[in-house]
């Protein structure tokens, strides 16, 4: 991922988190880092290791095939987009990238 360097994401003001095809997380911007606080540092661990059986399912294929997801969810009042995506290196897929970012309650959406 352009020699793994993420200082493009670090002060986004939304979090993301990469992991490579084995689900080793690799970075955590500083948002991600501190929306996942409480479990401590986990760059060098496996995403698999805190998700669902479903979870795991929708990432195993997102990274198999290429295809993206996302949702919404509620978390602590706040309403959050997550997308997340494959990344690829020399054309190949190498992991997923998840954004994650707070949205308005009621977002507009534009017809164009």
């Amino acid at each position: 991922m352009m020699g793994k360097d993420f200082t493009w994401a670090e002060e986004m003001n939304c979090a993301v988190t990469v992991c490579d095809k084995q689900g080793i997380i690799i970075y955590m911007n500083e948002k991600s880092r501190a929306t996942f606080g409480k479990y401590g540092n986990l760059i060098g661990r496996n995403l698999f290791d805190c998700h669902s059986d479903e979870s795991k399912a929708k990432i195993l294929h997102m990274l198999a095939t290429g295809q993206d997801n996302s949702y919404t969810i509620s978390k602590e009042g706040k309403r959050k987009m997550i997308y997340q995506t494959p990344w690829r290196q020399d054309g190949q897929i190498a992991g997923m990238v998840e954004i994650s970012m707070v949205i308005p309650q009621d977002m507009p959406h534009y017809i164009r």
